[in-house]
């Protein structure tokens, strides 16, 4: 890594801060941890009962405890039915002005996807991975309503939400671009034609052109692709064994400085895309809600006639 002058500080705007969203993180993450213990554990004990023939399964001892009326397995119905209407709660506070005031939305929307993530593996232990009938249409509708909280969570974090990114003009966001590429140049860290690399997006032009799903894989592969031109990135100002130590520039380095820059051309690349796709992500956003809520509520109908039917045949 060059040493020839000292670096140029980046500005207090965009250097590293003590993170306001730890507490919610580490939340999230011990409900993902909590989900995935919950639902390996229970696979991990019932893989012989799980894997068996239906036929041979009643002979099994696991049998009274992982049928689905069974200790474990009607408890875990129980939970699948906890979860359904806790995962409710967030389009119901768009409509209930109590409930809408309490927290912040983003935080129930993270939630909102833990809970519909978890649901299916929930639901699958529960009915000990027999999907026919009506419980069938139910699990399948299930998963496709999962599926689609997952695409429509990406659409959700390609919109900026800061409403002065949303308004840039593209002349606004070239000259922000020049300056910040200007600006990494005289860290005299990275190489110049690294960060335009880095950088590199498709035309506005183009991106009108391209048809919605074509558009919706680009921006995946523009996503999963940075990750390595931010590594090449970070390589070029490596030397010697550091190339190794951060396997190619994948992992970060101890030269903060360096890391610095690296944080801002990442994020410049980031916004720079979703500004650049926001007109195409707003419109399949559109066309999600379309898809979504219809199969959510059906959902929710076949789910309480399951309970229905559960309860009158008398196995709760």
């Amino acid at each position: 890594m060059s040493t020839a002058t000292a670096p140029t500080p980046i500005p207090t705007t965009l250097a590293a801060a003590s993170d306001p969203e730890a507490g919610h993180k580490l939340r999230l993450l011990i409900g993902y941890i909590i989900a995935v213990a919950l639902i390996v554990g229970i696979a991990a004990y019932g893989v012989d009962y799980y894997t068996a023939g239906p036929h041979d399964r009643p002979f099994l001892a696991k049998h009274a405890l992982l049928k689905p009326s069974g200790r474990i397995g009607i408890k875990l119905g129980m939970l699948g039915v906890v979860m359904f209407l806790v995962i409710f709660l967030y389009p119901l506070r768009k409509r209930w002005t109590w409930l809408g005031r309490q927290g912040n939305s983003r935080h129930w929307l993270d939630f909102h996807v833990l809970l519909g993530l978890s649901a299916p593996f929930v639901i699958a232990l529960h009915s000990s991975f027999k999907f026919h009938g009506f419980a069938g249409i139910a699990f399948w509708i299930m998963l496709g309503v999962s599926i689609s909280g997952i695409v429509g969570r990406y659409l959700y974090n390609q919109i900026p939400h800061r409403v002065n990114a949303a308004e840039f003009s593209r002349r606004e966001l070239q000259d922000l671009q020049d300056k910040m590429m200007q600006q990494l140049a005289r860290q005299n860290l990275l190489r110049q034609s690294d960060v335009r690399s880095a950088l590199r997006l498709p035309s506005q032009q183009r991106v009108d052109q391209l048809p919605i799903p074509a558009a919706l894989i680009y921006m995946l592969l523009l996503d999963l692709l940075r990750p390595f031109r931010i590594a090449h990135l970070r390589n070029g100002a490596l030397l010697g064994s550091e190339h190794l130590t951060s396997l190619g520039g994948l992992l970060p380095t101890r030269h903060r400085e360096l890391e610095r820059a690296i944080v801002v051309a990442r994020e410049e690349a980031a916004l720079s895309k979703r500004i650049l796709f926001l007109s195409r992500t707003q419109q399949v956003f559109h066309l999600w809600h379309v898809v979504h809520k219809p199969f959510s509520y059906t959902f929710a109908v076949l789910v309480l006639i399951h309970i229905g039917v559960v309860l009158m045949m008398g196995y709760f």
